[in-house]
């Protein structure tokens, strides 16, 4: 089997190059520069064949048409909008790999039996107006219409980006799929993680994308002295903040596959000599086991009302996110490992504790994905990085999977519930 990994990093090189910041890779939802990159990957698209557009919501879409005009489609992507200073595969890696997945097929003459479509999907990462998933939940039809009021740092809401980047934000509906017409997700991604590498494998079967939790926190107390107040008679609020994260750690090390996090944390008033009165803090908590994660959470809940009781302070917190887990399609996954199989290597299974577009797709087709290593498990990062010989193993096992999909016909998997 040919090796396209070359002309994948060669494209990969060529999107990193277009970015809003020198020295970095900056490429933010609505903006000049994903415009370029939208434009230079149509310009790929058709030149494998593909009919290319962007629809309603700003995504990218190259379609090769079935035997009959508007057959459904297996439908492989990923995203082209990057978080700032990134690195060059997440993402993009996912949409570059579907195009060339293409062009070999229509090199051997393949003859599918069904339409295939690449989406470069416009906003994964939610950088610029802290809403993750606009493209490919417009893309599912499950976009909140209230979506279109919020802003960005300089104050331009996404309706006003949308009609900045030509596009209509009262047509942003018309980016919706049905069901009936989206066959099968294939999404080909760096792992962002370090069980890959740790499994010396260049590629996993992932089983199901962890659904998450998100919680603003707030511990009250009492502020006072530093240099007056008892330690038997304070109310520490910071101290029992620290108690409270300790919780989260101690609990999530005790369960495979979830994984708790702290990511920031606020002391109040944060003057060095007076005890912190108010805290806030943040829960991301994630599974790929939902019972799993309401579980941990309740617990969590419980130990921090025992240490908020115990140190005499007020706890308060607000549910900021809430997302199910999805789970990925037996029947596609089978297939697979099968590919997997057929390059030599062991099938490891593993979930993925990062979003992806798949979610938002998920509530209307049956989604598969691959993980391809990345160095260190680094991602988000400059640093990101996948090799030559990793990211050919991940493409032909994309392109054994669709050939596959095609020689066994339809329907190809069972959505799982």
């Amino acid at each position: 089997m040919e090796d396209f990994s070359p002309l994948i990093m060669e494209r990969l090189d060529a999107l990193a190059a277009i970015s809003a910041e020198a020295g970095a890779i900056t490429r933010l939802y609505l903006t000049p520069e994903q415009d370029r990159a939208n434009t230079l990957v149509m310009g790929w698209m058709r030149e494998a064949g593909l009919s290319a557009r962007v629809d309603a919501a700003g995504n990218v879409i190259g379609r090769l048409e079935g035997p009959v005009a508007g057959s459904p489609a297996v439908v492989i992507g990923s995203h082209l909008d990057t978080v700032r200073d990134a690195g060059r595969f997440d993402g993009p890696l996912g949409v570059v790999t579907g195009i060339a997945c293409i062009e070999a097929l229509r090199r051997e003459g393949a003859r599918l039996p069904f339409a295939v479509e690449v989406v470069g999907f416009a906003d994964e990462e939610g950088t610029r107006f802290g809403a993750a998933l606009i493209g490919s939940r417009a893309f599912a039809g499950d976009l909140d219409p209230a979506i279109l009021a919020r802003t960005d740092a300089a104050g331009i809401t996404v309706a006003g980006a949308l009609r900045g980047a030509g596009l209509d934000p009262a047509r942003i509906g018309e980016a919706a799929r049905k069901p009936e017409e989206i066959l099968a997700y294939l999404e080909l991604h760096i792992e962002q993680g370090p069980t890959l590498e740790r499994a010396g494998l260049p590629v996993g079967l992932v089983t199901a994308i962890s659904g998450a939790t998100r919680l603003s926190v707030t511990l009250s107390g009492e502020a006072g002295h530093a240099g007056t107040v008892a330690m038997a008679g304070r109310r520490d609020a910071l101290a029992g903040a620290a108690e409270c994260v300790l919780a989260v750690e101690t609990r999530c090390a005790g369960g495979p596959d979830l994984v708790g996090t702290v990511g920031t944390l606020a002391a109040m008033p944060g003057a060095v000599n007076v005890i912190p009165g108010r805290v806030t803090f943040s829960l991301d908590l994630r599974s790929p086991d939902d019972a799993q994660r309401r579980a941990a959470l309740a617990d969590i809940e419980g130990h921090w009302a025992g240490i908020a009781a115990r140190r005499g302070l007020a706890l308060h917190h607000t549910l900021t996110h809430d997302a199910p887990s999805t789970p990925c399609d037996e029947g596609i996954g089978a297939r697979i490992a099968h590919a997997i199989e057929a390059e030599g290597l062991p099938v490891l299974r593993l979930p993925s504790g990062a979003g992806h577009d798949g979610m938002a797709v998920g509530r209307i087709a049956p989604i598969a994905m691959i993980f391809v290593r990345c160095r260190g498990g680094i991602s988000h990062n400059p640093a990101e990085f996948a090799s030559l010989d990793d990211i050919g193993a991940g493409a032909r096992i994309m392109l054994r999977t669709l050939r596959s999909l095609a020689a066994e016909g339809l329907p190809i998997g069972r959505k799982q519930a």
